[in-house]
């Protein structure tokens, strides 16, 4: 009886630090390949708050302060991409 009970918790012993080398492997491993990675300009961060816009040409919703701005006939038009813009520049222009 006292056996098993040794047993089952020497098991519970191995998985716990058999799970804990792991994390720090893994933690380890993302954290090498986070460094091989550029840096990522504070541009493409979502930001947490802010006044949202439609994008006139593909009706995404994009933060104002992040958004590409173009100006056409006094009004100002946010846009989630350059594509976005051109696509919507090029559409008048027709």
């Amino acid at each position: 009886m006292f056996r098993a009970i040794f047993e089952l918790i020497l098991v519970i012993v191995v998985i716990t630090v058999l799970r804990s080398v792991l994390g720090i492997i893994s933690k380890a491993v993302s954290g090498a390949a986070n460094a091989n990675r550029p840096a990522q300009s504070s541009s493409g961060r979502v930001p947490l708050s802010g006044e949202l816009k439609k994008d006139p040409a593909c009706g995404t919703y994009i933060s104002a302060s992040t958004s590409i701005k173009e100006t056409v006939g006094g009004q100002t038009f946010h846009f989630c991409s350059k594509q976005c813009r051109d696509k919507y520049v090029a559409s008048l222009a027709r």
